[in-house]
């Protein structure tokens, strides 16, 4: 897979970076205290220096590998379902989730599809202290600010969407101040929803199946088990007691719990 080559000054800034071996992806760069692939360090500081965030932004903010794709397809479509009558001729049948939902930090690449209408629905991989301002102090997230400020940010975790859908679709919608009525709900719009975002309708769609988008990614690497707890089949009891201690030390006390 081929990006965008970084030019000299791209080039001097990745010298200076610690560097680790990326996955499906260039190498990762300890970049502002995360990992980014070093395609992404140019479009980050654009994104940095130039995006105004309005009031209405939907941002699905999340870590790699951990159901964006599934979130971005219910949120596009919870956001989008007053305007599709059928099912036939969704906009997921004929474009992958991060078509729809872009990654903010691509808005700037002239092969990229932004949002023009309000509001706006884009992804974020980017940790909360790197994004711009505008989002920071429209924001204010952090897990303990959605507990203080639950209008603003709504904390959301794979593995209660996977036991509960109905219930956490029903719970995004109503955070993103567009609630299903009692209509909607007897007409099985949620059930529908969830159907069309399913892991498996979602692998399966032809459009999923092979292509290429941001220019590197391809799009199959977007679904690979749709499993929960399947990291143990890869994590040695040393690992996972390491991983145990970092949560405990950075987590503990917060009232944000993981199975482990």
């Amino acid at each position: 897979m081929e990006g965008q080559r970084p030019n000299a000054e791209d080039e001097l800034i990745l010298s200076s970076l610690p560097r680790e071996r990326g996955w499906a992806i260039p190498d990762l760069y300890l970049f502002q205290e995360f990992w980014c692939p070093s395609i992404l360090i140019k479009e980050v500081n654009i994104f940095q220096k130039q995006f105004q965030a309005k009031d209405s932004d939907i941002f699905v903010a999340s870590f790699p590998k951990s159901g964006t794709t599934w979130l971005k397809a219910i949120t596009f479509s919870i956001v989008n379902r007053q305007c599709l009558s059928s099912n036939d001729n969704h906009p997921l049948l004929t474009s992958n989730p991060h078509q729809l939902v872009p990654h903010v930090e691509f808005m700037y690449r002239g092969d990229v599809h932004c949002p023009t209408t309000e509001p706006r629905v884009f992804g974020t991989h980017t940790p909360f202290p790197s994004l711009p301002n505008s989002i920071i102090d429209q924001s204010n997230c952090y897990w303990k600010e959605s507990m203080a400020k639950p209008n603003k940010v709504l904390f959301l975790k794979y593995e209660d969407l996977k036991e509960d859908a109905n219930f956490e679709v029903k719970k995004i919608a109503d955070f993103l101040g567009c609630p299903f009525t009692q209509e909607e709900e007897n007409q099985e719009v949620i059930e529908r929803i969830i159907k069309l975002c399913s892991f498996e309708k979602m692998k399966n769609s032809e459009v999923n199946k092979s292509g290429v988008i941001y220019q590197f990614l391809e799009k199959k690497y977007f679904f690979r088990k749709g499993e929960t707890r399947d990291w143990i089949n890869y994590f040695s009891p040393s690992m996972i007691e390491k991983l145990s201690k970092i949560i405990e030390e950075n987590f503990g006390g917060s009232g944000l719990s993981f199975i482990i």
